[in-house]
């Protein structure tokens, strides 16, 4: 198999996750829009966290950390893939079957232990009923993120990028269509997001069989890469277990305040899309091009694939934290403020942005430094710090609450986030040089912070500046978009002319096919 182009796969799942993101905000304007933050929106969003949660524990997590190298290496050596990739299937499939037969059973427990503070309001009931409706979510997704790794494996990082824009499509045409049927949107909701998992699980299912892996329904066997799939798998299944219960616990003391948790997952949503773009599209190909580099011995080349990965994604996400963290009143009024939604909405939205920021560079950070342990096969140690940063997180976002209220848990997740990273740096040390930064990442990341502030002190001008077109209601969609201009453009200056990026670099990476 030809290698791959770590920057050229980069791209491709960016531009990709770009898009989903795209629609994502358009799918959450049109959220806040037509429902807005209250009861109804509130439980939606606990309902819909249910089978996201568990998505990441049983497959996003585990998969990445054990299917996806395991794979890779029985797939170079010709020996055994498509067995291999059959059994994980039947094995995945069986356990998250089980898993949705119990979330049926037993939702109104789920709900308690999620969002305590709903029982005794309408809340409780109206999440159990879309909690059922939603649920099975699970199944086809998590089967589709194990297409998803198998397709990342063989370097066909294409379709398993662009599944997740199916959601987006099917949920903003289901808001669309009960918003002129003159019905509950939510009821449309609800329902698109199952059919949506049986669109993404069915791409990438053909994508799959193209590829040459026809896998179909068969009873699961127990076998030794069963056994060592799983054991690998494990640590990192609950590695992803401990850092939804972060997002459990930021929601049950958000569950204790009146329209917070819509006004949480509204920030999330916006600090998501670089997060999504970056973060997530490096890891997707850091992980299998590491596993390659190292066991063909070339560590010099592991390092160099690391610290291309880290210097791209700070040099998009640094800049993105900033303004996030200056502007944050701006991009939610215009972007969420209408309908529903209000003014008081936009001041508690864009004040957990603000905190969201803060962290986003070591949300990012945590993608790229991860595959350093993953591709080793070491999913324990990730494990152990991620309980150390559940644990801060813990006792702040309950500590805090009494104090200062329902940012909290906003807080609370921004220090976690950066525990994580420095367990993760300081952990790394101990696989020597291949698991460090090079020289040219170490200078070139002062560079970007540098030029990201002086992008800081032109948003600020530029907010001021435009402040009356802002405040138009026809016009604030452009003023916006002139003022990301501004951003983009200023930083993209001072990053050429301060050495912190090179567009020739870019434009070079771009080429690589």
């Amino acid at each position: 198999m030809k290698p791959i182009r770590l920057m050229s796969g980069f791209f491709t799942v960016g531009v990709w996750t770009l898009l989903s993101r795209v629609l994502g905000f358009l799918r959450e304007v049109l959220l806040l829009s037509l429902i807005g933050p209250g009861p109804v929106m509130d439980a939606f969003v606990a309902a819909f966290r249910l089978p996201n949660m568990f998505r990441r524990f049983f497959a996003e997590g585990a998969f990445n950390a054990a299917f996806v190298p395991m794979f890779a290496k029985k797939l170079e050596g010709e020996e055994g893939a498509g067995t291999f990739a059959q059994d994980a299937f039947s094995g995945l499939a069986l356990v998250v079957l089980i898993l949705v037969a119990l979330g049926m059973i037993f939702m109104p427990g789920f709900v308690w232990l999620t969002a305590e503070g709903f029982a005794g309001d309408e809340r409780f009931d109206l999440t159990v009923g879309y909690g059922r409706i939603v649920f099975p979510y699970i199944l086809f997704m998590s089967l589709a993120a194990l297409f998803s790794g198998l397709l990342n494996a063989t370097g066909r990082f294409a379709v398993a990028a662009a599944a997740p824009v199916l959601l987006n499509i099917f949920v903003i045409a289901a808001m669309l269509v009960g918003a002129y049927a003159g019905g509950a949107v939510v009821d449309w909701l609800v329902w698109s997001i199952p059919v949506a998992g049986v669109a993404q699980l069915a791409l990438t299912w053909r994508a799959a069989a193209q590829a040459g892996f026809s896998l179909r329904p068969t009873l699961p066997r127990w076998t030794p890469d069963m056994k060592s799939m799983v054991l690998i798998a494990l640590p990192a299944a609950l590695a992803s277990g401990v850092m939804q219960i972060n997002l459990v616990v930021g929601q049950l003391v958000a569950s204790q305040y009146e329209n917070a948790v819509s006004w949480l997952f509204a920030a999330d949503r916006l600090y998501q899309l670089p997060l999504g773009v970056v973060g997530i599209a490096v890891g997707i190909v850091l992980l299998p091009d590491l596993s390659r580099r190292l066991r063909a011995g070339d560590d010099s080349g592991a390092r160099h694939a690391l610290s291309r990965a880290g210097e791209i994604s700070l040099a998009l996400t640094i800049p993105s934290a900033v303004a996030l963290m200056l502007v944050p009143q701006t991009l939610v009024s215009v972007l969420f403020e209408r309908g529903a939604s209000g003014v008081d909405d936009t001041a508690a939205i864009a004040a957990a942005v603000a905190v969201y920021g803060l962290g986003l560079p070591a949300f990012v950070l945590q993608k790229v430094l991860q595959p350093i342990y993953f591709a080793r096969g070491d999913t324990r140690r990730p494990f152990h710090f991620a309980i150390v940063a559940m644990i801060v997180n813990v006792v702040l976002a309950v500590g805090l609450a009494p104090v200062i209220g329902w940012i909290a848990p906003a807080i609370a997740a921004t220090v976690a986030g950066w525990i994580m990273v420095l367990c993760l740096f300081i952990g790394a040390r101990s696989y020597g040089e291949a698991a460090r930064f090079d020289d040219r990442f170490r200078k070139r990341i002062w560079r970007i912070v540098a030029a990201s502030l002086l992008m800081g002190g032109a948003l600020l001008m530029g907010n001021a500046a435009l402040e009356p077109l802002l405040n138009t209601p026809w016009w604030r969609g452009l003023g916006l978009v002139v003022l990301i201009g501004i951003g983009a453009v200023s930083f993209f200056v001072a990053a050429q002319i301060l050495g912190a990026v090179h567009l020739s670099e870019i434009k070079g990476a771009l080429r690589r096919k």
